[in-house]
């Protein structure tokens, strides 16, 4: 129980954080994180190695570096998130395997700086693979170079250092295994749960058009009855039909996530915003005039972008069914969809204003399989809608207010100018 208490609240403080720069972006949390630890561990450990436990060589000005670097990351968070992504190589960079193996060589290979540098080296491989590659090789060998130039090359072929590459390699080969194994793992879990949507949603289709059969036969029937047929069961049966028109068009929109899942999500085509949202909405199964009324959107200037329309319309699909049941849980609230190409990076604002999201679960919206509340989904919707905008090198951000608002910013890299009108 306190276990948990600890955990509620440490993501609590991170989500604050987190809420009060760029709403969840995993990039803005890496680099927050970076930068606290820097902001923390740095003049710590600077006091630890000085007096506590004193080591062969320390420096300042290379910690006063790490602090500085680690302040540069809380400040980044307020940028766009390709400020974010450099930030995070950049630090990874110098505070894990550069920081670590210049203070290891220069401390003539001890034991406590061979253990933090392993320690180093295994937060560095929790990050992508290919980046902690580049960072650990550009970062590995710039500590070499500077213990070179400050007269201790000599220290880097001894067996106390050279022992340490196995050590580093089975780290690595360990690590990289198992984030392999994790992402196929995933790749199969979302690949099942595509074909789990698509099967059953063919199996809902027969019983559908076995009751709208039977609903049209039993209609004419009524007709042809010497009173007519009465107006309560001719109201039943139109609501009956209308109920099949709706399910079948939710299949729809499940199949075409199961499909979104497993194809290709590399841009081809040209999208038009306003086109793609106007399809959303003529495809959308509102249960009626009064839902539908709840949805307006706002053209502020057109603007195209390279993608597919196709799985642009699962992305605001996605977005508009996720708004429409918080406000069926709220029992209030809007939809608000403006298309902003007048700005110099063409975006989307879809806007709700139902329950909003609290923000110690606003980092974990876009994470596979996250689903809040737990029956409220598969969990595949936001993640598979973020996978598909990286691929066309756009962004996608929450900002919200639990019982207030949400915002999904959609951010798109510039295509072509359009008129600033709502029309394609």
């Amino acid at each position: 129980m306190r276990h948990d208490a600890f955990e509620r609240a440490a993501g609590s403080f991170i989500g604050r954080l987190v809420r009060r720069h760029r709403g969840g972006e995993r990039a803005a949390i890496q680099a927050l994180v970076l930068g606290w630890l820097s902001v923390i561990l740095h003049p710590l450990y600077f006091v630890l190695f000085t007096w506590v436990f004193p080591q062969p060589y320390e420096s300042p000005a290379v910690r006063l570096v790490g602090t500085a670097i680690g302040v540069a990351g809380i400040a980044v968070v307020r940028y766009r998130t390709r400020w974010c992504q450099r930030y995070v190589a950049l630090a990874l960079t110098f505070l894990l395997p550069f920081f670590g193996s210049y203070m290891f060589m220069m401390n003539g290979a001890t034991g406590a700086w061979a253990q933090c540098l392993t320690v180093m080296l295994v937060g560095l491989f929790h990050f992508p693979t290919g980046l902690a590659l580049r960072c650990y090789v550009t970062g590995t060998a710039l500590a070499c170079l500077c213990v070179t130039l400050q007269g201790k090359g000599g220290v880097i072929l001894t067996q106390a250092v050279l022992q340490q590459l196995p050590v580093h390699w089975m780290i690595i080969a360990l690590l990289g295994l198992a984030r392999f194994s994790r992402i196929a793992l995933e790749h199969e879990k979302m690949a099942g749960l595509g074909e789990g949507l698509g099967a059953v949603a063919h199996e809902m289709r027969t019983p559908l058009a076995s009751m709208d059969a039977n609903v049209r036969g039993l209609t004419r029937m009524l007709q042809a009855l010497p009173a007519g047929q009465p107006e309560d069961v001719r109201d039943a049966m139109s609501r009956v039909q209308y109920e099949v028109r709706h399910m079948n068009h939710l299949i729809d929109l499940f199949l075409l996530s199961a499909n979104a899942v497993r194809r290709r999500h590399e841009p081809f085509e040209t999208v038009s915003m306003a086109d793609a949202v106007q399809a959303v909405l003529r495809r959308y199964p509102f249960t009626g005039p009064e839902q539908s009324g709840t949805v307006a959107v706002e053209v502020r200037g057109n603007f195209r972008f390279a993608g597919q329309h196709e799985l642009t319309v699962v992305i605001l699909l996605n977005l508009l069914r996720n708004a429409l049941k918080a406000i069926h849980r709220a029992g209030k609230g809007r939809v608000r969809i403006v298309v902003d190409g007048n700005r110099r990076t063409p975006r989307l604002l879809f806007i709700d204003t139902a329950c909003g999201i609290a923000a110690r679960r606003l980092p974990l919206i876009f994470q596979r399989f996250y689903a809040y509340p737990a029956h409220n989904g598969t969990g595949i919707g936001l993640a598979l809608c973020r996978q598909i905008m990286r691929a066309w090198n756009a962004e996608i951000r929450c900002i919200s207010r639990e019982h207030a608002y949400s915002i999904f910013v959609l951010e798109f890299p510039v295509q072509r100018s359009t008129p600033p009108s709502g029309d394609s």
